[in-house]
């Protein structure tokens, strides 16, 4: 293996010194690849990257962008290859991986570059790449001839920057579950935000409570379809809202245990606060606003606790010790996990035990250390029950979490600033947003406004319709963290620029059905419906999606966008393949020949799927019977791979009285290879059976 020779690599971008390698090796897991890691002088960007055999390597760099704050360069090769596709897929598509920590390290911004929104979303990841085609060409002998960006929520966010921006280095972007923060060419300001949908379906849980659990089955298959029945006034207005502005119907149960959404709350509220007082103190003390009119909304729901640290936690304590095993600590126990694989902190302490319970709303309080090593740092609560709180901040504090925090330790635990932001979304309205229109009138504002906070630099500056090469965006219909408007931002820029004809040549956009921020695996269940029951795994879709951008870029073969409409904060899909297009099977499943069953036990029900694919998009090769929710799927269904559309009946009966849903898993291939390992295109449908 020869050296890399860097020392006549001519740096584009004069804000990066020269690069240098630290670490080059062979490596065989998780399959055989040439590692290579390394960064720039005088600057915290670090990059990874990944070059595969000559034999599998068809001329290609694939960069997948990190999600939320980015800041790391292991993702692809970590726990978060579910959701990039990991190294097998690079490989499979013929292309070498690059990643970069977009210029920080952590959730700490490098000196030199300060809150610059530019090094972070897109010019350390580009020089990156420039050096990585650089390393390429003398490992293979030549450059990639071309090279594709793409990436998740944060990754998605920046990704077309990147094309916008950099259109030397690569060829087109797949950004997936991405954001409408659209602008001008060369509007480099600093985004601003805030995210009030969050507050608004932070809201919707607090003042539900445990009624969120009937909202989750009015909108399940075979429910009532109101999910306002039971709701008193305010929580009626509350739960309308959250629709309104665009949360998607049908994932309610997201609503009850907040994942990604606390993460940003945690990751800005100690910024917010100090940078924007006014509203934090005026949500108490001013007329016009809840906590100074109606204080009776969120009184029961104060806490105010000064106590002490009982035990630190680290994420194996929560998984492995049986203290922690309650149910009610399942998604504290899935988000620690989580947090320790991305961002490699198994040895940092991510959660506290607490001598005293707090009286109040847990999730989102502020959790002060006021005394020992870490006195002075402030995190917020991600997720918890009783004493067990999981933390993160920004900055420093997110990195150090509890780390230097002994028992003993004096801690003040306080929720002020999170109940208000349970109204902000009233209070910070999104201009270029019409889903908040409604709490306008002939354009005045109902409530007071407040300037809209900056956004961490971290995620880079406003999308730009105007790219050159070719973008493809996949945006999901049950996404809870980016909700499905923000889909349709960026087809709305770029029709501005280019007009609606010319915009084709460059862009289209497909909706995944069923699909979540993250797949079933890395969310815990709500209830005792597995989730992958109904949601589905939506990698396969990445990675086919990435075939067909491919085929777009080298060969001229336009890709297949999905047909859909939107009213009332929603996005509706087409009921059939033929009408919806793109890639995904259309699948419906009925239960004695409806969406609900009622039996006794031991009575035979009558399931049947109908499936079928898209025109082009090939055929069904498999077909699985979940009937408990257990999300086992133990019967699979004899299918050919010849067929576009499939319908099959099978009974079942169950002993023990309850509600089921009886759920179909379709996959299908372009190929119609029954025995495809990789791009078996998923999606599911249920019907209720209840059993007397």
């Amino acid at each position: 293996m020869d050296p890399i020779q860097v020392g006549h690599y001519p740096v584009t971008d004069d804000f990066f010194g020269a690069p240098y390698i630290d670490v080059d090796e062979q490596r065989e897991e998780p399959i055989a690849h040439r590692y290579i890691h390394g960064g720039f002088d005088g600057t915290s960007t670090r990059f990874a990257f990944c070059y595969p055999p000559a034999e599998l390597y068809r001329g290609r760099l694939l960069q997948p962008l990190e999600g939320a704050n980015a800041g790391h360069e292991n993702v692809n090769t970590g726990p978060l290859g579910l959701v990039t596709g990991g190294l097998e897929m690079t490989f499979r598509l013929g292309g070498y991986t690059v990643e970069s920590n977009m210029g920080h390290i952590g959730d700490v911004m490098d000196p030199k570059a300060g809150p610059d929104p530019t090094i972070y979303g897109y010019r350390a990841a580009a020089e990156s790449a420039r050096f990585s085609k650089f390393v390429a060409a003398q490992i293979y002998g030549t450059p990639p001839a071309y090279a594709y960006v793409y990436g998740g929520s944060g990754g998605a966010r920046r990704s077309p920057l990147c094309l916008a921006y950099a259109p030397d280095v690569w060829d087109a972007a797949l950004p997936y579950m991405g954001d409408a923060q659209d602008g001008e060419y060369g509007d480099l300001s600093p985004l601003r935000n805030g995210t009030p949908n969050f507050s608004s379906m932070f809201n919707v849980q607090r003042v539900l409570g445990p009624k969120i659990q009937d909202v989750v089955d009015a909108m399940s298959p075979g429910g009532s379809g109101n999910p306002f029945a039971g709701l008193d006034t305010h929580q009626r207005e509350e739960l309308a809202t959250v629709y309104r502005i665009g949360y998607p119907r049908g994932d309610e149960s997201f609503i009850a245990q907040p994942m990604g959404q606390m993460w940003l709350w945690a990751s800005m509220a100690n910024r917010l606060q100090a940078d924007y007082p006014a509203y934090w103190k005026n949500f108490w003390t001013k007329p016009g606003h809840v906590g100074y009119d109606q204080p009776a909304l969120v009184s029961d729901d104060l806490i105010d606790l000064r106590t002490t640290v009982a035990r630190v936690l680290y994420a194996k304590d929560l998984v492995e010790d049986p203290a922690f095993q309650r149910p009610e600590l399942d998604q504290t126990r899935s988000l620690a996990t989580l947090f320790a694989g991305m961002n490699n902190m198994w040895d940092v302490p991510l959660a506290i035990q607490l001598a005293d319970t707090p009286d109040g709303y847990l999730l989102g309080a502020g959790v002060e250390l006021t005394s020992g090593a870490a006195a002075g740092r402030r995190l917020y609560v991600l997720n918890g029950h009783d004493d067990v709180v999981l933390a993160d901040s920004d900055g420093e504090a997110s990195n150090l979490r509890f780390t230097g925090v002994e028992p003993g330790d004096s801690v003040h635990v306080e929720n002020r600033a999170f109940l208000a932001y349970c109204y902000y979304y009233r209070h910070h309205l999104l201009p270029w947003e019409p889903e908040y229109d409604f709490l306008r009138l002939d354009g005045t504002p109902i409530y007071e406004q407040y300037e809209l906070p900056e956004m961490s630099p971290f995620m880079g500056v406003r999308h730009t319709g105007r790219i050159e090469g070719k973008l493809m965006w996949v945006h999901h219909t049950h996404d809870s963290s980016l909700w499905p408007p923000q889909g349709l931002g960026f087809k709305a820029n770029i029709e501005r620029e280019y007009g609606v004809e010319q915009a084709r040549k460059k862009f289209r956009l497909r909706w995944t059905e069923n699909a979540e921020h993250v797949p079933p695996a890395m969310a815990a269940s709500s209830g005792p419906r597995a989730n992958n029951t109904w949601l589905v795994d939506y990698q396969p879709i990445i990675e086919q999606s990435l075939v067909d951008l491919i085929d777009w870029v080298e060969e001229g073969v336009e890709p297949a966008d999905t047909a859909f409409s939107y009213r009332d904060g929603a996005i509706v899909l087409p009921g059939t393949a033929a009408e919806r297009g793109g890639i995904q099977p259309v699948v419906s499943v009925t239960a004695n020949g409806g969406a609900l069953a009622d039996v006794r036990a031991g009575e035979e029900v009558t399931l049947t799927v109908h499936a079928e694919t898209p025109p082009g998009a090939g055929t069904i090769v498999g077909v699985q019977w979940d009937f408990d929710g257990s999300g086992a799927f133990p019967q699979r269904e004899q299918v050919d791979g010849t067929q576009a559309s499939v319908t099959i009946s099978t009974s079942h009966s169950y002993d023990a009285p309850g509600t089921y849903f009886a759920t179909a898993l379709v996959e299908s291939h372009r190929t119609g290879d029954v025995g495809a390992t990789a791009r078996r295109i998923p999606n599911l449908a249920a019907a209720r059976v209840v059993v007397r």
